[in-house]
């Protein structure tokens, strides 16, 4: 199945919020976290990743055809997607409902690509 990863930096200072977010998801928006992915048929996996840099969220979507179901998230019009879009925002800086002038994510190395060895 199709798979898309992509990486956003947590503003500085941010995380303790980026954390009450997630916690909002997996807690009392779960079900309407879920029914937005299952509305474009994706399997989202979120990742905090921490550096010396400072800290970076990494998304993993999974489906038919994961950059136009991100493409459908962020255009929704519901009450969610606002709330959604909103709190994105304020923990990364950037509108994830708005196009990004930089090119998509390029997948560079896949195991399920390489044949098994022989022996």
């Amino acid at each position: 199945m199709p798979l898309m990863a992509a990486a956003f930096p947590i503003l500085p200072g941010k995380t303790a919020e980026w954390r009450t977010f997630m916690e909002e998801l997996n807690g009392p928006r779960r079900e309407e976290f879920l029914e937005s992915r299952r509305r474009v048929g994706v399997h989202e996996r979120t990742f905090l990743q921490q550096t010396p840099t400072g800290d970076i969220v990494i998304v993993t979507l999974e489906g038919d055809d994961p950059g136009h179901a991100f493409g459908q998230m962020m255009s929704s019009t519901d009450a969610f997607t606002a709330w959604f879009i909103e709190r994105a925002t304020a923990v990364h800086g950037l509108d994830p409902s708005q196009p990004s002038s930089s090119p998509p994510p390029e997948l560079v190395a896949d195991t399920a690509k390489v044949p098994a060895p022989v022996g």
